[in-house]
């Protein structure tokens, strides 16, 4: 239980970066800092204006999706292409540019949200006790992946996102503006972000160069579950979890380095994920 729930903190973080990827094809390595910035968003909000931190995460949110929204249009497009090379590159960049501006502000001293009773209170299911933190955390994610998969698949902005991922030139012959289309998609995996940042801050202790940590949780969900699928990648996080929770009973030293076997083993065996997105 203890990995499953861990698993649902780690979709959080894959979620936003699984819609980016599927609809753009774009990897961005500045991911992981985006979530440290959101959590110092909302820990500013916390302690400025006294805000209870899920209603600091509802003012974060819109803010993000704006940050998401400006970056792609303005920055990111403008990267997109047959190569690959650029947007590494460039979200490479803009993972230090965060880092350093974060260091610069809040200096080098972790930080943590303070949930109140929250972060003790707890569930009993028959002789097992499982923490609310984490319960709201998993069923947080799954609420993420289910309404996502709803708007891909049940509306018209869901179609454009099918449609301009499948074919851009065509798409634009439609009457579909990529460019527009793509900063929405990145300002909603930034509205996602806030959610994973918002659980990470009441959890555990983040500081401003935390980020690439996370990426490489968010990064190995991802491709675990396979590239594309949400559900897969809800799937990549609970497997993630569960290894490094086995790894942590073992030996605590281990607990990382359990994730990541797990995470080799899946490429090793299933190069394109446990649950691939089918591509015609």
């Amino acid at each position: 239980m203890q990995g499953v729930l861990l698993g649902g903190l780690y979709a959080l973080f894959a979620a936003g970066l699984s819609l980016v990827f599927g609809i753009m094809r774009l990897v961005n390595l500045a991911h992981g800092d985006l979530i440290v910035l959101a959590a110092f968003l909302i820990l500013v909000l916390v302690s400025l204006l006294g805000l209870d931190p899920f209603l600091a995460a509802l003012i974060a949110a819109p803010l993000m999706f704006a940050v998401g929204w400006l970056l792609q249009y303005h920055l990111l497009n403008r990267t997109l292409g047959k190569d690959i090379l650029p947007p590494l590159l460039v979200t490479f960049g803009l993972s230090i540019v965060i880092q350093n501006g974060l260091l610069e502000g809040f200096t080098a001293d972790s930080r943590r949200i303070s949930a109140g009773a929250l972060e003790t209170a707890s569930l009993q299911f028959g002789g097992v006790s499982a923490g609310l933190m984490p319960l709201l955390t998993f069923a947080s994610a799954v609420l993420v992946v289910v309404g996502l998969n709803q708007l891909i698949y049940r509306t018209e902005l869901g179609r454009a996102f099918r449609a301009t991922s499948d074919d851009v030139v065509t798409a634009s012959l439609m009457g579909i503006r990529p460019n527009s289309i793509f900063a929405i998609a990145t300002g909603l995996a930034m509205m996602i972000v806030t959610v994973a940042a918002l659980y990470l801050g009441m959890r555990a202790n983040f500081d401003p160069t935390a980020g690439p940590a996370r990426l490489i949780y968010a990064f190995e969900a991802v491709i675990i579950g396979g590239l594309g699928s949400l559900w897969g990648t809800l799937a990549g996080g609970v497997i993630l979890g569960i290894a490094q929770t086995v790894g942590a009973a073992i030996n605590p030293e281990w607990q990382i380095l359990a994730g990541h076997i797990a995470f080799l083993l899946v490429l090793l065996f299933r190069p394109r994920g446990l649950f691939p997105r089918a591509v015609d």
